[in-house]
């Protein structure tokens, strides 16, 4: 699976809002999923969200969406590994994620370690049509800073929405399998 990580830390970057006034934990009630807006439209990221957040999971999940056709050209064919023809629909979601130990990430190698391994173990897995970004960013609780998160961007194309839907299920199931069978979140 194509896949990247980057880093935005500074000044007016976007943030990791953890507990956000519609903030479901999912750790603690995980059968809450299904009531989640994203899940009902979509219910391959609830199946994602359920893997992310079980007990053995090292990540935790804040926040997510679900896009069920992107723009056209807002997503590059090359960068997807897709055919022509595999490139005519898209769809993408996103979702924040934190280190399941606390205060795992309070500095910006160990989050890099975390990013560089998933990415290098998605690199390894053979999956077109597809990619991952990861994205660190810092993380708040409240008013209080609590660390760096990591904002998981996948997309997938296809010659229809249904195929590109299919696909990004597909990605979903590989990248939650990837975070929990490698527990470098130190």
């Amino acid at each position: 699976m194509e896949s990247d990580w980057e880093v935005e830390l500074g000044g007016d970057a976007p943030v990791i809002e953890a507990h956000w006034a519609g903030f479901v934990d999912l750790r603690k009630e995980p059968s809450r999923v299904e009531a989640l807006a994203e899940v009902q439209k979509y219910p391959a990221l609830g199946v994602a969200l359920q893997r992310l957040n079980a007990s053995r999971s090292p990540v935790w999940t804040a926040k997510c969406d679900f896009w069920p056709r992107l723009e056209e050209g807002s997503w590059d064919a090359d960068e997807m590994d897709a055919l022509a023809g595999e490139t005519l629909c898209a769809a993408g979601c996103y979702i924040d994620l934190l280190p399941a130990e606390s205060g795992a990430w309070t500095e910006l190698p160990q989050a890099e370690a975390a990013c560089r391994s998933w990415c290098a173990e998605l690199r390894d897995r053979p999956f077109a049509c597809g990619r991952a970004d990861l994205i660190l960013r810092r993380v708040w609780m409240g008013e209080d800073w609590a660390g760096i998160g990591v904002t998981a961007y996948l997309t997938a194309c296809g010659a229809t929405e249904s195929a590109a839907q299919q696909r990004l299920a597909e990605g979903l199931s590989l990248f939650a399998g990837i975070l929990n069978s490698n527990s470098t979140v130190k």
